[in-house]
């Protein structure tokens, strides 16, 4: 059973969202709150699987509502994803960095809204091949950031080649056949990566890929 957290200000969203997952029978919502404030103290008492919490909200937003959460190793099986009406703006960069999992838009597809819930509840990151074109986009015109702790240094070859295409928005399904490895093989690669760069996850991962220049987009100017 999949244990999912609702944190929005608007009583009409978490409503729609609860209707849909109350009709799932692996997925169960076991709180609701309509601040972060108060989404940070049930997601520390109730421990779900899975947070979904608004980006915008009063007393504490989103934002630092996840990135409290990503600071405590008591919540380290909670997997953020953040909920945003806007699209890709600029919250998402910081969202990520926060140590959210990814993010939805508000108005995605019924079908595509669950289907995230169960990915994030995996421990996979929501990074859509636009979100990744996104973050390479912003990246062109920024230098990396200076190295901290562990480093890119000590990855493996292997492991700086599977997480290269992790940042090009590439599957473990994906980077296997690239690589001819096995999607375990992948998944272990990547998994020992996150723990060298400390990223709380994939989607993490990426942006570390990118700040400290592991992965270096290619300008479309240059080319």
């Amino acid at each position: 059973m999949i244990r999912v957290l609702l944190v929005d200000d608007q009583p009409l969203i978490r409503s729609g969202f609860r209707a849909l997952l109350d009709l799932e029978d692996d997925i169960e919502v076991v709180a609701e709150a309509a601040d972060g404030q108060e989404g940070l103290a049930l997601v520390k008492e109730r421990q779900p699987d899975v947070a979904l919490i608004d980006i915008q909200m009063p007393l504490m937003d989103g934002i630092e509502a996840t990135r409290r959460i990503a600071a405590d190793p008591t919540l380290a099986d909670v997997h953020v994803v953040m909920l945003t009406n806007y699209g890709m703006d600029e919250y998402v960069f910081d969202a990520l960095r926060a140590g959210a999992a990814g993010f939805l838009v508000k108005d995605i597809l019924p079908e595509d809204f669950l289907h995230a819930v169960r990915v994030a509840a995996r421990g996979d990151a929501l990074l859509a091949p636009t979100i990744t074109r996104k973050l390479i986009d912003r990246y062109v015109t920024q230098p990396p950031l200076s190295r901290i702790g562990s480093g890119p240094e000590e990855l493996t070859s292997r492991e700086r080649e599977t997480v290269a295409l992790a940042a090009r928005g590439l599957s473990n399904d994906e980077i296997a056949d690239r690589l001819v490895i096995s999607p375990a093989t992948a998944k272990t690669h990547i998994n020992r990566a996150m723990a060298k760069l400390h990223a709380r996850d994939r989607a993490q991962l990426v942006v570390l890929a990118y700040e400290t220049g592991l992965v270096t987009p290619i300008s479309p100017r240059s080319s």
